[in-house]
């Protein structure tokens, strides 16, 4: 007799108001690769996986074009601290707290990210 292997696919979930939201397939997201994904409300989440397997979302769209790219962005670290920035104008957010590493003004929402 044979055995099927065992088949158990992560999922990554977002917390919402309304609770938890599976996004994606723990499998669709690679280490220092962004991947966007729409919410039920409209907006896009961009997520990202660190090489430590540490996840992130924070909102996709760059305020300061207002464009829906910052999944596209080349992370890195800054202090310490991860970071995307915006393939547009280069702004870096901070993959933890939102907050624009070069404009203290400005700010993307965070979420909070587990994988059930």
């Amino acid at each position: 007799m044979t055995l099927a292997p065992e088949t158990t696919t992560m999922t990554v979930q977002l917390q919402l108001d309304d609770g938890w939201f599976t996004v994606c397939d723990l499998s669709v997201l690679m280490p220092g690769r962004g991947v966007a994904a729409l919410l039920p409300d409209g907006r896009q989440v961009a997520l990202f996986l660190d090489r430590a397997g540490r996840m992130y979302a924070i909102d996709n769209r760059d305020p300061f074009s207002g464009a829906a790219v910052l999944s596209r962005g080349l992370t890195g670290t800054h202090q310490g601290r991860p970071f995307v920035a915006s393939p547009l104008l280069k702004q870096r957010f901070d993959l933890e707290s939102g907050k624009c590493l070069d404009d203290e003004t400005v700010t993307v929402a965070t979420y909070e990210v587990r994988t059930h």
